[in-house]
């Protein structure tokens, strides 16, 4: 004889639950939304676990971690040869305009989060760099001695630069021991999970930042995370990049003081006793160098190191 409902439903939810997964697993195979009628089985049986809803939220997740939101304003192309002296990566607007990373693309959104130009994903090793004395400043691969630059190991994190800002060689930094800046635009550690594209426009959220001392250069770190990062939520200064990922600061600290190392160079070194400043301190970094920006592309200071301004 049939069996009441009450019994029954144990056995829909189960089935609910089943289902639901079902359609999870062919989401995540084809990219593409899965209607398996599941609804008609929650009208009949409206308990189904809460388990359910839970891993629906896990496999969200699991997917937006897989690539981060780029800035589609802006694209780019390459041209010349791959690991090639004359190979270059080109970026260009909307239109499909050639433009400067440096120049043409701004340092903050109206969100309030910064842009963060990937010159080096996370995980690779050739040394790349916007050629901050070519017209458009194209990303190109740092030559030494007539050869390709790479270095002596992969870097552990994404690496590039904040756009309109630039550290005046002219400028004298009293508090980290006397050094004047390294006439480049700052570097940014982005310490995310993913790796970013190579010419990728990033959002990002500055967190502290080292005051590295390089051939007696000073070559700011800014430490930052991607805006859309699984873990971007919870770090918002460098005691929570402490206590959500204890020891990567000390990691990045070590890297970039023995990268040269291997190639029988000193050691780099740091100012402001060695320390990763905060948040507040990080920004008025990026102001400062921002205003050293603005004084050179206004021509307010003398472009003596014949940068390219355009």
């Amino acid at each position: 004889p049939p069996r009441p409902f009450q019994q029954l439903q144990p056995t829909l939810s189960k089935v609910s639950a089943e289902l639901v997964n079902m359609a999870a697993v062919m989401r995540c195979a084809t990219m593409r939304p899965v209607v398996l009628g599941h609804q008609a089985f929650r009208a009949a049986a409206p308990l189904v676990p809460r388990r359910a809803s839970v891993q629906r939220q896990q496999l969200r997740r699991s997917l937006a971690a897989r690539s981060a939101a780029k800035n589609r304003d802006y694209s780019s192309e390459e041209r010349g040869g791959k690991d090639t002296q004359e190979y270059r990566l080109f970026f260009k607007d909307q239109s499909g305009q050639d433009i400067s990373p440096w120049h043409d693309i701004p340092l903050q959104n109206k969100d309030g989060l910064y842009n963060f130009v990937c010159e080096i994903p996370k995980e690779t090793s050739a040394k790349m760099e916007v050629a901050t004395d070519e017209e458009r400043t194209p990303i190109k691969q740092d030559i030494k001695k007539g050869n390709l630059r790479f270095y002596p190991y992969n870097i552990n994190w994404n690496y590039g630069l904040l756009p309109q800002t630039w550290e005046d060689p002219a400028h004298k930094n009293e508090d980290a021991g006397g050094v004047f800046g390294d006439n480049d635009p700052v570097d940014v550690v982005e310490i995310g999970s993913r790796q970013l594209e190579q010419g990728g426009v990033y959002p990002v959220k500055p967190l502290g930042v080292y005051a590295m001392i390089d051939d007696g250069e000073l070559d700011w770190k800014i430490i930052a995370i991607a805006a859309d990062d699984p873990k971007a939520a919870s770090l918002n200064d460098v005691e929570d990049v402490e206590r959500e990922m204890p020891g990567e600061l000390e990691k990045i600290r070590v890297w970039f003081r023995d990268y040269k190392k291997p190639d029988g160079k000193p050691e780099n070194s740091y100012g402001y006793n060695d320390e990763c400043l905060n948040r507040e301190f990080t920004l008025g970094v990026i102001k400062e160098t921002h205003e050293f920006y603005n004084r050179l592309k206004s021509g307010r200071r003398d472009n003596s190191e014949e940068l390219s301004l355009s």
